[in-house]
């Protein structure tokens, strides 16, 4: 079989008896795309349990088949998995490599329609991080929005009411600046929202009240593909599709330590070592599919645009929050794809 920058592709048997070629992917996103821990947890589990989904390519519309049976790590983007808490003991049960992107906010209603309530979120990322551990649950404030009711302070103080909660639930705070006017769909949903872009001047008094008000937090600080140097301030470029953090977390599974390029030198290795052994790269697996600079290594997303229906109008996976809702009113979401 052939191989993508994604995998080998192997020959899988669908739930019709039909014999295709599909891609087996080393390290899935779940995803980029859609929240799917929010709304499609159920068929996440289920596909899973089959062995391969069906994925529409967005460019040209052409489905393809993704196989699990190589993957090794799996990274969930949330913004309120409360409703996949009760798929976490499958996780586990199966011994899966996972984390998760879980991206917090306070945003009203206008930016944010459909995301429930903040508090209620910030106890599900408790549970979550209680359950699985709290280097495996990052927390994303993503992305930054500047509006005409909303500076740098307000936004720092919002920040600071979470970071006061969560704090002894993970270890890492990642964001970014909206960057409203390089996506046309996402501009043109914007349009009722008077904001104002984000300029070197507020992306540093940003920087630096996050290193002020981090003293009483001690997190990882680091950005989401932007190009601005913050390391004066702690800050530093991120990989969301980390392997580092795969290395740290996951060191012990062979087949996924070979794909990042893991190989520790020979006096490294110390099995009574607090933390994982120093990384010793040996490949670089930039995603080349992914924006100029984002820091993510390759992975397989398996989401939809156009279904996650939280209504958040700065969202660039969906071209209106009426048409995702649309979507996922009109998903079987226990089909093979998600649409």
């Amino acid at each position: 079989m052939a191989t993508s920058i994604w995998g080998n592709k192997i020959g899988i048997e669908t739930d019709t008896g039909e014999k295709v070629e599909a891609q087996a992917p080393i390290i899935i996103s779940a995803s980029r795309s859609t929240d799917i821990p929010a709304f499609y947890g159920d068929w996440f589990i289920e596909r899973h349990k089959k062995g391969y989904l069906s994925w529409k390519n967005p460019f040209n519309g052409m489905p393809l088949y993704v196989s699990f049976k190589k993957a090794r790590a799996y990274v969930f983007w949330s913004k309120n998995p409360k409703n996949f808490l009760k798929h976490i003991d499958y996780l586990d049960e199966n011994k899966l490599n996972y984390y998760f992107q879980y991206t917090l906010t306070d945003y009203d209603k206008n930016l944010e329609a459909h995301v429930g309530s903040l508090q209620s979120r910030i106890e599900t990322f408790i549970e979550l991080s209680e359950k699985i551990g709290k280097e495996k649950v990052i927390w994303r404030f993503d992305p930054y929005i500047l509006t005409k009711d909303m500076g740098v302070d307000e936004l720092l103080r919002k920040t600071e009411n979470i970071a006061t909660q969560l704090k002894n639930y993970t270890n890492k705070l990642v964001f970014s600046y909206a960057d409203i006017a390089s996506y046309r769909k996402v501009a043109n949903n914007m349009k009722a929202i008077d904001y104002t872009e984000f300029d070197e001047n507020t992306m540093h008094q940003l920087a630096v009240g996050l290193q002020t008000l981090n003293k009483n937090w001690n997190l990882e600080l680091s950005t989401c593909a932007e190009k601005i140097p913050l390391e004066q301030y702690g800050i530093t470029h991120n990989k969301c599709i980390d392997d580092d953090l795969m290395i740290k977390l996951f060191s012990h599974d062979k087949a996924l330590m070979e794909f990042v390029g893991y190989k520790p030198e020979p006096s490294q290795l110390n099995m009574f070592a607090a933390e994982p052994i120093p990384k010793y790269n040996t490949k670089k697996l930039k995603d080349k599919g992914q924006r100029e600079l984002c820091g993510c290594i390759y992975s397989k997303d398996i989401g939809q645009y156009n279904t996650c229906p939280h209504g958040c109008v700065y969202c660039y996976a969906n071209t209106s929050k009426e048409i995702a809702l649309k979507n996922y009113r009109n998903n079987n979401i226990n089909s093979v794809s998600i649409i």
